[in-house]
């Protein structure tokens, strides 16, 4: 029995090992060899939100929600980046680690959870700061419900995930997948949200609206940003459950295919 115990213990300390030369490796490719570095993950948002701010302040008096324009598209655009940058860099895991994968030492989970743990605390520090930078220098004002944020963040997190596993498996059984999915996407950026909220849709599109999931995390983050906001429309468990199902179908796929995709 101890010997079992052992082996798990030594099998479960190569694995993260593993990761975490994974997640350097990337860190040295991605961010290492370009000018200002993890810079550009700052300046990125900002400047997205900058445009957007000066867009629509000379569009509208004031916002959906409040009476900050960078806030109100923040609490917007935050969140839907967070879940594309982890779901493109999940859904390219066996891509840019493909040589790595040779290694018996190395698995597709671990490039996977790899890209999930680096792009997400990325995401999640340039999330911090740019909301405390918002915070701190228009003094807003806004009660903050804490739980409400950190689930929009969960939400956004799992879902990317979920996706970003199965277009692992997708983009890398069936090329052509990659424009197809481009195609679906496309609409993403307008009909998630991010410039209005969902209650000043009339039916029956704020319906169909309603079955984005990326429409669900960001209400439930500007829920925990505005108080007066209370958006019970959200439905988290649907957020989980798409994310949960895609995942554990991504992983069955991979588990059943991944030989074939790397002897390709």
């Amino acid at each position: 029995m101890s010997f079992k115990a052992e082996g798990l213990h030594a099998r479960n300390f190569k694995t993260w090992r593993t990761v975490i030369a994974l997640m350097l490796r990337e860190m040295a490719t991605s961010y290492g060899r370009s000018p200002g570095g993890y810079l550009w993950a700052i300046l990125e948002p900002v400047g997205g939100l900058a445009v957007m701010t000066i867009a629509f302040s000379m569009a509208f008096r004031s916002p959906a929600l409040g009476n900050n324009f960078p806030l109100f598209y923040a609490t917007g655009f935050l969140p839907f980046m967070m879940y594309m940058d982890v779901s493109n860099k999940i859904s390219n895991s066996i891509t840019f680690s493909r040589q790595l994968l040779f290694y018996p030492s190395v698995t597709y989970l671990d490039a996977i959870i790899a890209r999930l743990l680096l792009n997400g605390l990325t995401q999640l520090l340039v999330f911090y700061m740019l909301m405390y930078g918002l915070l701190t220098i228009f003094d807003t004002g806004n009660i903050l419900n804490y739980a409400a944020i950190l689930n929009a963040l969960g939400m956004a997190l799992v879902l990317a995930f979920g996706v970003g596993v199965m277009n692992c498996f997708l983009l890398t059984r069936f090329p052509i997948w990659q424009r197809v999915w481009s195609i679906i996407t496309r609409p993403l950026f307008i009909i998630s949200t991010i410039f209005f909220i969902l209650e000043s849709i009339p039916q029956p599109f704020r319906d169909y609206l309603a079955l984005n999931p990326l429409v669900h995390v960001v209400g439930e983050m500007r829920r925990g940003f505005y108080a007066t906001y209370d958006a019970t429309w959200v439905n988290p468990a649907f957020v989980y459950g798409v994310g949960l199902v895609l995942a554990t179908l991504g992983l069955i796929f991979l588990a059943r295919y991944h030989r074939e995709i790397l002897n390709r």
